[in-house]
């Protein structure tokens, strides 16, 4: 495990040396990765001195391991000629990536100098939405045809091990019009006679997916069916490229930082969570301030709902002060459940048909742990201020806000998924509102009924 603090001040120490053979030597004992990492903590110069005494082949690994801002910063600064060499030897998934984060006449630079093959892989990988399965795979693929032999298919795997980076995840079949028949195992390469043709005794029954479906799709195949790859084909079921294992990976952090920034009240479908942390500030106040304002709406008919309970407030202003313990709880506990149903929704331990399994379920839970609370706050108030009737009144307003957060938190998510909006919004400052509203409006009426107790 690099020991990053350590590591920043040896590659400072030697950058402040001007040793290019040292600096090299540096770099070439650490993980990309690793160096990665440590350009987040160097300046500009000192990025572009390291980037520029590496060889090609480990500059191209470094650069997918980068920040889209990072890839930006360096191509923008090299040479184009340069650049263009290293990009050609990155996965041509990733070079899409990094493509697609440059501006479009820096775009179309690069790809004009790219062999014409290449390019126009690169260039439709492109025309692919970036959240699709088209837009994350790698068209870069190991084919073989159908009536070739055991012994054909070995000599061939020897050429590209020796000349191409291609990845030997799985060896797919094809037809001469590049139509995916089948995939064959090594298992049964090396175990067939040399002579038997590949259509033999290839596995016809395979998982694929369309370059359409989401993202999330291919991500959710391989892990349902343990793949270290998946094929990826179009309407013709032409093979057109491969979803691997990391790519999933990446998705699956993509989603889960979307959930987490979009149950925060943060326009994450817009902005990328790179664009939110180093973009510029007006990114940053247009992505945060929608939900703020519906938000802020929200309070302002919360403040309303106060505002009708004047009476009582001047009749009682104690009751004021146990207004936040109220909606603390209840936006917790409703949070807590929102959290639990998107999530379940998101990775597929939910689905529609637990709907009201799982609501029932969370109800016992909310009414269980409101019941706990309500009688700590009741027998706290009681205590505190010596009087039974505020406590039973406090305590109350306490359970059934507790309880009813998580009715609303639970059953939210569940009818935004069957109205097609996306769940994680529920998590957001409006569910959190709505629960202050609700609530107050019921320990309000709780109060108002036991004045002629309270006072």
């Amino acid at each position: 495990m690099l020991n990053l603090e350590n590591a920043v001040e040896r590659l400072k120490d030697i950058l402040a040396q001007a040793d290019d053979n040292l600096l090299k030597e540096e770099l070439d004992n650490l993980h990309s990765a690793d160096i990665a990492e440590l350009f987040e903590e160097l300046d500009e110069d000192e990025r572009l001195k390291c980037f520029n005494v590496m060889p090609e082949d480990d500059a191209a690994e470094l650069l997918e391991f980068l920040s889209p801002q990072l890839q930006v910063e360096i191509l923008s600064e090299i040479d184009e000629e340069k650049a263009s060499s290293i990009i050609l030897k990155m996965p041509h998934d990733s070079v899409a990536d990094v493509l697609g984060d440059l501006d479009d006449n820096d775009s179309e630079n690069y790809l004009n100098k790219l062999p014409e093959r290449i390019s126009n892989q690169i260039r439709e990988l492109l025309s692919y939405p970036e959240d699709s399965a088209g837009g994350i795979m790698n068209s870069d693929v190991l084919t073989v045809d159908k009536d070739m032999t055991v012994d054909e298919v070995v000599s061939f795997l020897r050429i590209k091990a020796e000349t191409d980076k291609v990845e030997f995840l799985y060896i797919y079949v094809t037809d001469k019009s590049g139509h995916l028949l089948g995939v064959l195992s090594l298992r049964s390469l090396f175990t067939t006679p040399k002579y038997v043709k590949v259509e033999d005794i290839m596995i016809k029954d395979l998982v694929k997916v369309h370059v359409e479906d989401d993202q999330e799709v291919a991500a959710e195949t391989l892990s349902k069916y343990g793949l270290l790859a998946v094929p990826v084909v179009d309407h013709y079921d032409k093979l057109k490229g491969i979803v691997t294992w990391d790519d999933a990976q990446d998705v699956v952090e993509e989603e889960t930082t979307e959930e987490i920034l979009q149950s925060s009240g943060i326009s994450a479908a817009e902005y990328d969570d790179d664009e939110l942390l180093e973009g510029t500030i007006r990114k940053s106040v247009k992505a945060r301030t929608p939900w703020l304002a519906v938000t802020l709406l929200g309070e302002f008919i919360a403040t309303i709902v106060a505002k009708n309970y004047d009476g009582t407030l001047n009749q009682l202003p104690i009751i004021a002060i146990f207004m936040p313990l109220l909606a603390g709880l209840g936006g917790n506990i409703g949070t807590q459940s929102i959290t639990l149903m998107v999530r379940g929704l998101s990775t597929g331990q939910v689905s529609m048909s637990d709907a009201f399994v799982q609501i029932w379920r969370e109800s016992r839970v909310g009414i269980t742990i409101g019941a706990t609370f309500g009688l700590i706050t009741a027998l706290v108030t009681w205590g505190w201020h010596n009087n039974v009737i505020l406590g039973v009144v406090v305590g109350t307003a306490m359970a059934v806000n507790m309880v009813m957060a998580t009715i609303i938190g639970t059953v939210t998510p569940f009818i935004l998924k069957k109205i097609n909006i996306d769940p994680a919004i529920a998590s957001g400052p409006v569910i959190a509102t709505t629960i202050d509203v609700l609530g107050l409006a019921v320990y309000f009426s709780l109060v108002t009924f036991s004045l002629r107790w309270l006072v």
